[in-house]
């Protein structure tokens, strides 16, 4: 069984994000790192691989993006994959989902997996629907928000998070699952593992190499456009209750909350 993961490279947490009004994208001028929902579904793929239920080969992590996406690719490699593989371009950037996910899945044809997994969502974005539109492009079976899996010889069963409690799934391989960050606790990498992670393989395509068309990418390619930017109104100042007699001051705080009809 051959397990590629799809992994992205996002502004890091501590970075306040910001969109650019000149192109309406996010500003990705700061610190980046791994997206974090993605590091649960290369758990997910190191515990189907040391499992022992079927055989593994190989795990691959696979990303879109520039240059600065390797760093991303290397943790991913150092937090257990075998190798990586990088789809970057030029005439990729301003892509949306529906550009994103058919870019990634020329690259998915070539891998030829048994099973893909991405973390539920990526951190920058917040979309859910990457997996959905990767599979739709491979025609595979797809799957979200799965909390637990266990292989056996082509085919998985899936449990799921849903609105109504918790479905059970049966899927023939090959598919796309989006794992959720419930399904496991991702481990820390090694120094060892963080030092050699450099050294593994990376293979680089161009567009053109997988064979992807350039005019179903970047931003002529969307299907979505960004039309205006509104910031989100500033915060009201809060009020400051100072009082000694805590009688008064909890009547005050009441009739605070319930003015808000919030009691």
């Amino acid at each position: 069984m051959k397990i590629c993961v799809l992994v992205k490279e996002v502004p890091d947490a501590a970075v306040e994000k910001r969109m650019d009004p000149s192109t309406g994208r996010l500003d990705r001028s700061g610190e980046k790192n791994l997206n974090p929902f993605d590091t649960h579904a290369i758990e997910a793929a190191m515990q189907i691989k040391e499992g022992g239920a079927v055989q593994v080969d190989e795990v691959v992590a696979v990303t879109m993006g520039p240059e600065s996406a390797q760093r991303a690719l290397h943790k991913a490699v150092s937090l257990g994959a075998d190798r990586s593989v990088q789809l970057t371009d030029d005439t990729l950037a301003g892509s949306d989902v529906c550009a994103s996910g058919y870019a990634l899945a020329q690259v998915l044809k070539k891998e030829s997996p048994d099973l893909v997994l991405l973390g539920q969502q990526s951190d920058d974005g917040e979309c859910y629907t990457m997996g959905a539109v990767v599979a739709d492009h491979l025609q595979m079976p797809s799957l979200t928000q799965v909390i637990k899996i266990d292989t056996v010889e082509g085919k998985v069963t899936c449990e799921r998070q849903a609105e109504y409690g918790y479905d059970t799934v049966e899927v023939e391989l090959p598919a796309v699952i989006s794992v959720g960050d419930a399904i496991n606790e991702p481990r820390y990498p090694s120094l060892k593992a963080i030092m050699g992670a450099k050294k593994k393989q990376l293979d680089k395509f161009s567009a053109a190499d997988a064979g992807v068309e350039a005019d179903r990418v970047g931003e002529n390619g969307s299907r979505t456009k960004v039309l205006g930017l509104n910031p989100p109104p500033p915060k009201e100042k809060g009020k400051i209750i100072e009082d000694e007699d805590t009688n008064e001051t909890v009547q005050e705080i009441v009739a605070w909350l319930d003015e808000r009809k919030l009691i």
